[in-house]
């Protein structure tokens, strides 16, 4: 999972458990699978636009001359996302944890049809930031809902279940961009289709009731008293009823304690000692799981194919289909193994097999890049004088340009007509040339070049998600979900998540830039650097919180964390 709302780890046991209970009690399991649809739409849209931008590049020359223009359109839904995030909760407290799923279905429709009919790019803008609305509300709501409407026993397996949707969303973003390649329309069917399991979960979600926690807490106690009786064995309704009395009245007296208004309990968390530790390890493995990279192949896989030689976008969606099946089987991994082996190291081990990859990956695009094809003057003069690069028919030194210079020069490498590896022509950009240059059974190559040893970018790509979901893809929520005290949890958890989705923003927005200006090596390379500060910061500042209570997490940042590499305990200076 590369997002979402704080999630709580289950066991082995806890997932039998489900099973068990969901079978003799399906409305139980229509609950959880209704609102979990909001983790599917997460990661739908995550990955649906990594194809779309391939051919949204195609239809508008404006994007495919414009970088930042194919940045803001991947990154406006996160921006969208933060502001959705922030409106969920309010909107959630206020209106109902039910009547904000629908909204964030409606919003989620709304920008699904308005990209789909898009005339222009800015359009598309539009209906992203609508769609973020969407994802951030749900987000946030989705997984609260799914935990107030479960069984205590099994609530750690069906919010973490609401994660595996989110990855499975994903997986089948690909399979539909790769479905709609040949389509008419292609860009605007993959984001359009999106519009559907929000308007099936707005049709769901209808026949569903409210929350039973938010509306006790709304005063509304027999209402929620029915619910409950529709969820629990007979003999378990009072007790949970007696459980949710105790639960709003601590919930009140925490709010007496702290204030009520948002600002209020971020001054108040940052003034705690124990829960500003808190936050130091909640905010760093959040930031983490950002700037190790994940979102540039999640949002840019097929363009980072292509960057790898790959120029066909169909086998470009097929390969990252790859990357993205990985990325739920590492969620499964994680929810099987985060409890035995602990957050701590799952992490760690995680940081140094991304570090790895990342170096490595940044060593084969560099190579790649130096042996690119050349530039051969007669092959560029067989489309005709008026045909060839500006810029390459300019130069003095034509005899130093190669495929990855052309491309800098922003123009095409049609490769050569008998081997794609040799010398081939360089060639202005545009449509007409392009038809010229297939028409000719060529190979037209616009982000990267052929190279190779390519397919080992590809392999290392799946590596690096191997290495990154079964840790730092799913531990950073757990952990921000057992690390900060209970009046300060709710407060703790949104901090760490807004400095997630900010994160995610800023990487999401300057990925290709980096590119250009650092090279696509460069930029791994960077993103190695950054991984490996990372890694640093989590050995230092994030305690193992597997198996511990509340309480014992409480007394160990009191007391203050020290790693092993200092001594035995894990507690000790007051440092940090």
């Amino acid at each position: 999972m590369v997002e979402g709302g704080v999630v709580k780890a289950a066991d082995k046991t806890e997932f039998t458990e489900c099973w068990k209970v969901t079978w003799k009690t399906p409305y139980i399991m229509r609950l959880a699978f209704s609102a979990g649809i909001g983790g599917l739409l997460f990661g739908y849209d995550t990955g649906v636009i990594s194809g779309a931008l391939l051919y949204i590049k195609e239809d508008f020359e404006a994007v495919g001359r414009n970088t930042f223009l194919q940045e803001l359109i991947v990154s406006t839904c996160v921006l969208g996302a933060i502001f959705g995030a922030a409106i969920g909760g309010f909107c959630s407290d206020s209106l109902g944890r039910r009547k904000t799923i629908l909204v964030a279905d409606f919003l989620f429709f709304v920008g699904a049809i308005v990209m789909a009919v898009a005339p222009h790019p800015w359009i598309i803008i539009v209906g992203r930031f609508l769609v973020g609305l969407g994802v951030g509300m749900a987000s946030m709501t989705a997984p609260l809902y799914i935990s107030e409407a479960s069984p205590a026993r099994i609530r750690g397996a069906l919010v973490s279940m609401n994660g595996l949707m989110i990855t499975g969303g994903q997986f089948l973003a690909y399979l539909i961009n790769l479905s709609f390649t040949r389509a008419p329309g292609t860009w605007r069917w993959m984001l359009g289709v999106a519009g559907t399991p929000a308007l099936i979960q707005f049709v769901l979600m209808l026949s569903l009731p409210e929350s039973p926690r938010w509306l006790y807490r709304a005063n509304r106690v027999d209402e929620a008293r029915t619910i409950l009786a529709r969820i629990y064995h007979p003999d378990e309704v009072e007790i949970e009823i007696n459980a949710l009395k105790e639960s709003v009245q601590n919930e009140k007296e925490i709010e007496d304690s702290i204030g009520t208004t948002t600002l209020s309990k971020v001054k108040g968390a940052f003034k705690d000692p124990v829960v500003r530790r808190g936050l130091y390890a909640g905010i760093t493995v959040q930031v983490a799981q950002q700037f190790v990279g994940i979102n540039t192949v999640m949002y840019y896989s097929p363009t980072i194919v292509q960057f790898a030689g790959f120029a066909s976008k169909s086998v470009a969606l097929a390969l990252s289909l790859v990357t993205s099946g990985l990325n739920a089987l590492g969620s499964i991994i994680s929810m099987l193994f985060v409890d035995r082996y602990g957050r701590r190291k799952l992490m760690i081990i995680s940081m140094f097999g991304i570090i790895t990859c990342l170096v490595v990956l940044a060593i084969v695009f560099q190579q790649a890049s130096i042996h690119s094809p050349g530039i051969s003057q007669v092959e560029s003069a067989h489309f005709g004088a008026n045909s060839t690069c500006p810029s390459y028919f300019s130069n003095v030194n034509k005899n130093k340009w190669d495929c990855m210079i052309c491309l800098k020069a922003q123009c095409s490498f049609c490769s050569n007509a008998e081997n794609q590896y040799h010398p081939g022509a360089c060639l202005a950009s545009n449509k007409d040339l392009k038809g010229s240059c297939l028409g000719q059974k060529r190979v037209w190559f616009e982000e990267g070049c052929p190279s190779k040893i390519g397919f080992f970018a590809v392999i290392l790509l799946g590596l690096y998600i191997v290495s990154y979901s079964p840790g730092m893809g799913t531990a950073p929520w757990i952990v921000n979900s057992e690390i900060y005290p209970l009046r300060y949890r709710g407060v703790g958890g949104g901090i760490a998540a807004v400095a997630n989705w900010t994160s995610n923003l800023i990487v999401s927005v300057t990925f290709l830039t980096l590119t250009e200006t650092l090279t696509v090596a460069g930029a791994f390379l960077l993103f190695a650097g950054i991984s490996f500060l990372a890694l640093i910061a989590i050995f230092f500042l994030v305690p193992e919180t597997k198996g511990l209570q509340f309480e014992e997490v409480e007394k160990m940042l009191k007391s203050g964390f020290r790693p092993k590499l200092f001594g035995r305990n894990t507690k000790g200076a007051d440092s940090v």
